[in-house]
């Protein structure tokens, strides 16, 4: 009797582990949109170092958007290739011209129109950078007449103060890392972008600091054209496994990253 109650048990168990290992499985139609022709194209933003950075001793990509390409591509069963970016604009403008099957960019109203987003995977802060000797000390006083705004072109929180700043004046840089540049060698009033890249900045420019707060979250989700709605039901499942196993806070910490923590899940 208590063979035949294990052995019952042990099937059900087997049955409800394959089951959750069949969920997770990619069907044809997802495979043959994010992989066509067995190969995804996977663009990386290195514009944002939360999410990829280059190895500056050989070149190689590395960061968690990197780790989540290639064990996406590994259960799709498709080869991957790494599709560098200097900025978030340039990534949005590359589904125009069709030029990747997956991306990774903050969620935006105005993207959404050309990519199909999965739930965020990790969230990151916008934030402001002065001068020392500003009398700007808080977020609320930039939003004024006269103050001039350094952002990256195309960029989450350019979009977001596009329509969030009504007095003051926003001026583009070609790419987030060039903000704070560009900040100061136009002698501009506050530079926008991403907590950790200033923070990095403001230890090699001497002279500024950070404003407390943040003026914006930024969800980083994954993306695919927005035509895909087979690759990108399967992206929303994708994603929140690697949020509920682990994999997203894992790959963080492995590269090291701070000023950013797992999304929480989605509905």
């Amino acid at each position: 009797m208590l063979r035949a109650v294990i052995a019952r048990r042990s099937l059900v168990l087997g049955a409800l582990a394959f089951a959750a290992g069949c969920a997770s499985l990619p069907p044809p139609e997802a495979i043959s949109e994010l992989g066509p022709n067995g190969k995804m194209r996977a663009a990386i933003n290195l514009g944002n170092p939360i999410l990829a950075s280059k190895d500056p001793a050989n070149g190689e990509l590395r960061g968690v958007s990197v780790d989540l390409s290639r064990e996406l591509a590994r259960r799709l069963g498709v080869a991957v290739e790494l599709v560098p970016y200097a900025a978030a604009g340039r990534v949005v403008d590359g589904v125009r011209t069709k030029s990747w099957d997956i991306a990774f960019v903050a969620i935006d109203p105005a993207r959404a129109v050309d990519i199909a987003y999965s739930p965020p995977y990790v969230v990151i802060e916008g934030a402001y950078l002065v001068r020392n000797e500003s009398p700007i000390r808080d977020n609320a006083e930039v939003d004024r007449a006269g103050i001039r705004v350094a952002v990256g072109r195309g960029s989450a929180y350019d979009l977001f103060l596009m329509r969030e700043i009504k007095q003051a004046t926003l001026v583009r840089a070609p790419t987030s890392p060039e903000v704070v540049d560009l900040f100061m060698a136009q002698k501009l009033e506050v530079a926008a972008g991403v907590r950790q890249q200033l923070e990095m900045d403001a230890r090699r420019v001497p002279g500024v600091r950070m404003l407390p707060g943040r003026f914006m979250v930024i969800n980083q989700a994954m993306g695919t054209p927005r035509e895909r709605t087979a690759g990108a039901a399967y992206l929303r499942t994708f994603i929140e496994e690697m949020k509920s196993s682990g994999f997203v806070a894992q790959a963080l910490a492995r590269h090291r990253i701070e000023g950013a923590g797992v999304a929480p899940p989605g509905p």
